[in-house]
Order: structure tokens, then sequence, then C-alpha cells
């Protein structure tokens, strides 16, 4: 009995181990979304930064230096600000970010893969918060799996992103991590139908004294220290897919006169629409399938030949509205 219990505590210690989250771009089943995603429907207007430490454990030797806060503003252009050690970059828009089906917006860093395993990549990474009044922030969850038994150094190592979840920075340069606000819990100062700011703080990655914990205390190992002037986080772009300014982006295809059924679908998918319009079928990584043509009445998807999973109908009317709504294929 002695035994069983060791084998029992050894396996039940080693088993979180064995999880494993999304990998890298372009290995399969990553939800990696490119910057020319056409789910990207804006992307951020407004950009405060907050620069950490060169070295947090020096502090003498002041800050980072590299970019400014434009470097974060529109598309991906791999013009980048980098935060240094627990830097902050704090994210608005014009308008609001909502609660829709799949991710609602995705962050770019540089991130770079190693040329001779495209499961690894030099990471730096960074917590998510978001805000409904630019006051009050909540944490993404976010999970480590990276083992911590030594230092991942500055540069000349590269991570696994499979073994990292909800933390921004996890995939290369031109693809952005997505967040979806679903995996929030409900707060009473978070609204998720009217997110108006994105906060981005960066990780330090010392697993010995100025540690950076995930959602259940395990400590997350990233590159340390970065003490040269591009240290740290290196932000991009924001780029919203759920998006309203009160006008051009509906909240649902509701909204947009759209009915779609039986959902999930097996083979067949049949779209009710009020008025012509243009869709774009999507995987959940924004890499688009089909463009499709839906008349006033009742229209058909044929779904048969897509794999089972999640996939976004992207429509865009005459008056420039978008809308999002998530197709469930089984």
């Amino acid at each position: 009995m002695r035994y069983l219990l060791t084998i029992l505590v050894i396996l039940a210690c080693s088993f979180p181990l064995a999880a494993q989250y999304a990998p890298q771009a372009g290995v399969a089943g990553s939800i990696a979304i490119s910057q020319s995603s056409s789910a990207f429907v804006r992307w951020a207007g407004q950009c405060t930064i907050q620069r950490g430490y060169l070295n947090i454990d020096s502090p003498a030797l002041g800050y980072t230096s590299f970019g400014d806060s434009t470097m974060a503003l529109g598309a991906p252009d791999h013009d980048v600000v980098s935060l240094g050690d627990s830097g902050v970059a704090t994210l608005g828009f014009p308008g609001t970010i909502y609660n829709g089906p799949g991710p609602d917006f995705a962050i770019f860093e540089n991130g770079f893969i190693n040329p001779a395993n495209d499961s690894q990549a030099f990471l730096e990474l960074a917590f998510v918060e978001v805000s409904s009044d630019g006051i009050n922030y909540q944490r993404f969850p976010v999970n480590s799996l990276t083992p911590v038994t030594s230092q991942i150094p500055g540069s000349g190592v590269y991570m696994y992103a499979n073994l990292i979840n909800g933390l921004a920075g996890k995939y290369g340069s031109g693809y952005g991590t997505p967040f979806d606000l679903e995996d929030l819990p409900p707060v009473s100062y978070i609204n998720k139908s009217a997110i108006t700011h994105i906060r981005i703080v960066d990780v330090i990655g010392d697993v010995v004294r100025h540690t950076s914990r995930d959602s259940v205390g395990r400590i997350i190992n990233d590159p340390y220290p970065t003490q040269f002037p591009t240290g740290g986080f290196d932000l991009d772009a924001v780029g919203i897919i759920h998006y309203t300014s009160g006008t051009g982006i509906s909240n649902t295809a509701r909204n947009a006169g759209l009915r779609l059924y039986p959902m999930p679908v097996a083979d067949q998918l049949f779209v009710d629409a009020v008025n012509n319009t243009t869709a774009t079928l999507t995987d959940v990584s924004g890499r688009s399938l089909a463009t499709i043509t839906l008349h006033e009445g009742q229209n058909k998807i044929d779904m048969e030949a897509y794999a089972p999973g999640i996939y976004l109908l992207i429509t865009h009317d005459n008056n420039g509205a978008t809308c999002v709504e998530k197709v469930i294929r089984r």
C-alpha cells in the first residue's frame, strides 16, 4: 500500500505538466491570428506607456528606451515599444470592445520562431487586463507550465507556446495572441459588453527573487534579465475583433438581420437574411475559408467539407456595418 501511495503522489504531482495548450503559430492546433486576418475591424488608437526597468534587480541602470507609444498604434508593422521589467502599456479606443463569439481582440509582439524547431520561439510575455472605466481592471487568467529548474536567459533560449496560456506574447511576430472576454470570471466592475481600455503588464521572468506567478501560483519563467533598451515585452499592436462605436459595428448577427440555424450544424447551415449581403467564413485564427453571397431570404451553406470545430461567419452590409457570428460544426 505504501508503494501504491507513493506512485499516486508522483502521478498527481506530474499531471499538471502533462496539460498542454495551443501550440506555436503555424503548428496544427494553433489559435494564433494572422495580422492580415479579416476578423480585425479596428486597431488601438490611444496608448500610454509606463516604462519598466532594464533590470529590476539593478534600478540604478534606469529604464528601457526603445520605441514610443505611437509604435503600438494601428496595424502590426514590426515597429515596437519595449516595456522593460514590469512596464505597462494602456490602450484605448474611440468606442468599446464587446464580448462576441470567439476571440474579441488579439495582441501582437515581435517574438521569433526557432529556425530548427517551429514549435519553439524566443518569447517575452505579458499579463493582459481590461477595464470598463479606465480605473478598475480585471486580469485574464494565465497558466505557465514552462519548467523553472533553470532561468531562461535574456537571449538564446527558445520556449514552447503549448506550455503557456492566457499571456500575451506567446506567438511569433505577425501573429496575435487572442483573448476572449468570456474567459473572465464575472465581477461587478467589468461590463463585458463595454470594454474601454486594455492594459498590458510585462511579466518579470525572474524565477528566484522578483517572481511573477500564474493564476494558480506557479512561477512564470521567461527571459531574464533583459538588460538592454529593448528589454521586456515588445508591443507591436492590438487588433479588435468585436468593436462598437455606436455606428457601424453590430453586436450580434440579429442586429444585421441574420438568423443562423441549426446550431451546432452537422452538414447544412441555413442563414436567413433580411437584405443582400456578403459573408466570409473563417476559422478561429481568422484564416479565410470561403466568401459567400447571401441573398434576401433563406440561404444554405455547405459545411460538410469542414472539420468539426468553431468557425466565424463575418458579414458586411452596404452601410459598412460588420458582424461576427460563431458557427459550431459537430
